[in-house]
């Protein structure tokens, strides 16, 4: 093979090995939401401050991640909105095309996927909010929400909904959305809900398929 070749592909597989750990993958996925220091990362994926720093050093040496410091404290953030659409797109095709993917993220959600009712599309939810006709919640943590969000939405994070249920004026159904097709929060959400007598669906995915998909995002409270 032609030496120059041999390089152009040894350094696309410099890229392809950032994504092929499944921690840090699950950083990617954090990091899709918005910027966070490592102990904040740390906190959230549950795993330990030295480990994390050593798999975002990989992922900064693949260029996939960009840093900016604050004092002593330095936040990382994805490198730019194609990262998350690859990432995006390697879920995707992992849902499609793995079966094992698929039978890990029905028990993970613990919600057959073809089986499941009261979903909503991105453009059911986007016409649901242009015509007033639903109330939209954000179950994410409050930093998530305020560092990019569905326009119209409000945050009720998934850990304050029970005690918040009654306070839900509700114009129609209550639409839940969190990070993605690969979070857990919404659908309990919907659980919460519809155990409190509360009309409830989700967003079919989530905030990075609604941003990497070109719809409109809102930043700050």
């Amino acid at each position: 093979m032609d030496d120059r070749r041999s390089t152009l592909f040894d350094q696309l597989g410099v890229v392809g090995k950032a994504f092929a750990s499944p921690r840090r993958l699950e950083l990617v996925d954090l990091l899709a939401q918005g910027e966070r220091t490592v102990d904040a990362l740390a906190r959230t994926a549950g795993m330990g401050v030295t480990t994390v720093s050593a798999h975002l050093q990989v992922l900064k040496l693949a260029n996939l991640v960009s840093t900016r410091r604050e004092g002593t404290r330095v936040h990382y953030r994805l490198a730019g909105d194609d990262v998350a659409a690859l990432y995006d797109a390697l879920r995707t095709v992992g849902r499609e095309r793995s079966a094992d993917v698929g039978r890990a993220l029905e028990a993970y959600l613990d919600v057959p996927g073809s089986q499941e009712v009261g979903l909503v599309t991105r453009s059911e939810l986007t016409a649901a909010l242009d015509e007033g006709s639903a109330d939209v919640i954000d179950v994410r943590p409050v930093e998530e929400y305020l560092a990019g969000h569905v326009p119209g939405a409000r945050s009720v994070p998934l850990e304050d909904l029970a005690a918040q249920v009654s306070d839900l004026h509700t114009r129609g159904p209550v639409i839940a959305y969190c990070r993605g097709a690969f979070c857990v929060l919404a659908h309990d959400a919907v659980r919460i809900l519809a155990a409190s007598g509360v009309e409830a669906r989700r967003l079919e995915d989530g905030m990075l398929e609604w941003r990497t998909h070109g719809h409109p995002v809102a930043v700050g409270a």
